[in-house]
């Protein structure tokens, strides 16, 4: 389904990854290699996609929307770089990341420099409205990741606290990617409004599936090992569950396996996580707000743009990897 609606902005989207490979350009040559491995290591490129669909929507993709659509890739990419190091990752979509490749200093630094790259892009829009959200935007996203840092080993996080780390962590650059070309054209409050919301709730589904995947999904699909969450401690949502809902063993099970952040039991883990709902909790929430997600499109005028855009609703809550 990804491919069929990529289709509906096919030429901007190459356009896109035209523009992310004219952006990385630089005279140190580590700053490229970097760069270079881990924008063409895969991935869905969810975010410009959704900025794409969102200007499509909006009247019609235009130059802007294609400046920002590489914004928020950047944005996302410096994320995943300083990710990795801090999460000690070494395996991403199915390949050594790049600390494990070359390092995590140069990682790091890298990182800096697509973070850079992207507001310089920005202040090229000349839309100061723009660039204030983006700078809220990656503010939240630094937030939630030391919040999830502070928050790993910990079993008595709740379910609000952990919607609060993923909604800075991951949803507010989906919602950033939608109310964009809105904020772009300076179209009302509502629309962007309504854009960012849709955004923001996809992005919670998304995450929510991304941790049920850790358990449920098959590593050859995923390109992570099952359980990676787990070695890093995150309380997610299924182990969430199974500690409020599961029986005494269940949920001594877990909490033990977070505080140890290992995988030692990890079998027994997935197992618990299966038989006590987490799986099928964390996928009811997902729907839930996969449909709230819908309801911020309401605004919008029919078009192949927003068929698209209902249709990344769907496959964030029925993907597999």
């Amino acid at each position: 389904m990804i491919d069929s609606i990529r289709a509906s902005v096919a030429e901007p989207f190459d356009q896109v990854n035209d523009l992310i490979v004219k952006q990385l350009s630089s005279d140190v040559s580590m700053v490229e290699s970097i760069g270079h491995y881990i924008v063409a290591s895969g991935g869905k490129r969810l975010r410009p996609l959704l900025a794409l669909l969102s200007g499509a929507a909006l009247g019609g993709v235009d130059e802007r929307d294609i400046t920002f659509a590489a914004v928020v890739e950047f944005i996302h990419t410096a994320t995943l770089l300083h990710d990795d190091v801090v999460d000690i990752s070494t395996l991403r979509r199915g390949l050594p990341t790049a600390n494990e490749k070359f390092s995590n200093a140069p990682s790091v630094l890298v990182g800096d420099f697509i973070y850079t790259r992207a507001f310089q892009l920005m202040v090229s829009l000349g839309h100061l409205g723009l660039l204030s959200h983006m700078a809220d935007t990656t503010n939240a996203i630094a937030e939630g990741e030391v919040l999830q840092l502070v928050r790993a080993g910990d079993p008595n996080i709740t379910e609000k606290q952990y919607l609060d780390v993923i909604e800075r962590k991951t949803a507010v650059l989906f919602g950033a990617a939608c109310r964009g070309p809105a904020l772009l054209r300076d179209l009302p409050e509502s629309l962007q409004n309504g854009l960012y919301r849709y955004g923001v709730k996809l992005g919670v589904a998304f995450q929510m599936i991304d941790d049920v995947l850790d358990y449920a999904g098959d590593p050859e699909q995923t390109g992570k090992q099952v359980g990676a969450d787990l070695i890093e401690g995150k309380p997610t949502l299924p182990l969430i569950y199974v500690m409020r809902h599961g029986s005494a063993s269940e949920q001594q099970l877990v909490t033990d396996a977070i505080v140890e952040k290992s995988d030692r039991h990890l079998d027994a883990v997935v197992a618990a996580v299966k038989s006590a709902g987490g799986i099928d909790y964390a996928k009811t929430c997902a729907v839930r707000y996969q449909q709230a997600a819908l309801e911020g499109l309401n605004g919008l005028e029919p078009s192949p743009a927003l068929t698209a855009l209902q249709q990344l609703a769907e496959l964030a809550v029925s993907r597999e990897h």
